[in-house]
């Protein structure tokens, strides 16, 4: 009864994608697309509608209003009665916290790469390792819609980018420093998980990895 695909797609460019200090001077739920960023987004829908075809799609919608523009260009390439939607909150971005000046938004920007992105939690918001338990808690309500024998052939989530990587993380188990190390999927793309014959899923979108080298990293030895 799971669907035969998981997609994840990151919401097309904004207008922090443009000028990252908007993150400071104005709520990051209110942030929308630019008009390259509706274009991304109208192309992605066509591209999923040229995988998935006449299957069934069901769409999780991240609230941040970049998101839903995302979703409502993607959805343009659908018939309205091949898909069912509804907005997901636990698909919102990192939590940046509090409005700041430009000075201090750098400054939490530079302590957050050197502390490390999973662990590192920005004032007033959210750590990467909260939006990481947000991801473990959405998997448990995904799996109990999957047991509906009426749930359509494709799952789409429309989120963001550290939401995705956190999502694969969870997802597949991959350890702090493999998480660290996956880059973000660029603005539009689709990020693939296929049902294999033996009931897991495979990812079949190659992620990319940064061949930086971690600051603190500890590998785990076991005594043989």
């Amino acid at each position: 009864m799971k669907p035969k695909r998981i997609i994840l797609i990151r919401h097309g460019e904004s207008q922090a994608n443009v000028d990252k200090y908007l993150f400071g001077r104005v709520p990051d739920y209110t942030i929308e697309l630019t008009e390259k960023g509706h274009e991304q987004a109208r192309e992605a829908g066509k591209r999923l509608k040229e995988l998935v075809k006449e299957e069934s799609v069901y769409f999780y919608v991240s609230p941040f209003w970049r998101a839903r523009s995302t979703f409502e260009e993607v959805a343009s390439a659908f018939p309205r009665a091949q898909f069912d939607y509804s907005e997901e909150p636990r698909l919102r971005e990192q939590e940046w916290g509090y409005l700041r000046c430009d000075e201090e938004f750098d400054a939490i920007c530079h302590e957050r790469r050197n502390y490390g992105t999973f662990y590192y939690r920005i004032p007033g918001g959210e750590a990467g390792s909260d939006v990481y338990d947000r991801m473990n808690d959405l998997l448990g309500s995904l799996y109990r819609d999957f047991s509906d024998k009426d749930f359509p052939e494709n799952c789409v989530l429309v989120t963001h980018g550290l939401t995705i990587r956190l999502f694969i993380m969870r997802f597949f188990h991959l350890y702090v420093e493999e998480f660290e190390r996956m880059t973000a999927p660029k603005n539009c793309d689709l990020v693939i998980l296929e049902l294999q014959e033996n009931g897991h899923y495979r990812l079949t979108t190659e992620m990319t990895y940064s061949k930086e080298t971690l600051r603190y990293s500890r590998p785990i030895k076991l005594k043989q």
